[in-house]
């Protein structure tokens, strides 16, 4: 299992997190690519804690989803299951499982700022955070992906379910888009990757 890690996690990270995993009784799968989540936590019922981590995240992806998952499992075990999911319990929970990752010996240099400033208040999602989302995404292997916030407004792009939008005006904090092929409205989040069409 150790070994294994390795490759998917930084080298710097292999023992703490296989110690982790350890204490915390966590049956860990990795499995293909969901489009819709990086990673979740199930407490299954034969009481065995599985979490499942996606194999296609870049090494500083992987590790971040992983600790996020365990903190599930940490902070549903300390404070019980009627938490919410994403509520303080958790981010204090995150927050401190991942205090000991956040190193030079383990992060580039360039993502320890963004880092830092992320788990002030950790959100339910990395993907949230369009800096830091942004700044993991360059360890990630090539693709023809474009982020929503990058995308002209007035120009077309297809999710990954083949549906083809019109990026239109940014909300609040997401953008309105119209699907072609039926005039509706959806909101998506700027982070969102998604194919643009030239």
């Amino acid at each position: 299992m150790k070994d294994h890690l390795l490759n998917y996690l930084p080298h710097g990270a292999v023992d703490p997190v296989f110690e982790l995993i350890k204490s915390q009784h966590v049956h860990l799968k990795i499995v293909n690519e969901r489009v819709t989540r990086h990673g979740d936590y199930r407490n299954l019922p034969n009481g065995e804690h599985q979490i499942t981590v996606n194999a296609n995240l870049n090494k500083y992806r992987f590790l971040i989803t992983l600790i996020h998952e365990i903190a599930h499992l940490a902070a549903f075990t300390k404070y019980g299951r009627r938490i919410k999911p994403h509520g303080k319990e958790w981010k204090s929970t995150f927050q401190l499982l991942m205090l000991p990752f956040l190193r030079p010996e383990i992060f580039p240099n360039q993502l320890l700022p963004l880092l830092a400033l992320h788990f002030k208040n950790p959100k339910a999602s990395s993907d949230t955070d369009a800096r830091l989302s942004l700044a993991l995404k360059q360890f990630d292997p090539e693709n023809d992906k474009n982020y929503i916030f990058e995308i002209p407004i007035g120009a077309t792009f297809r999710l990954y379910n083949g549906k083809i939008f019109q990026k239109g005006n940014r909300r609040i904090k997401r953008y309105e888009c119209i699907e072609i092929s039926t005039g509706r409205l959806y909101l998506f989040n700027p982070n969102a990757e998604v194919e643009f069409l030239k």
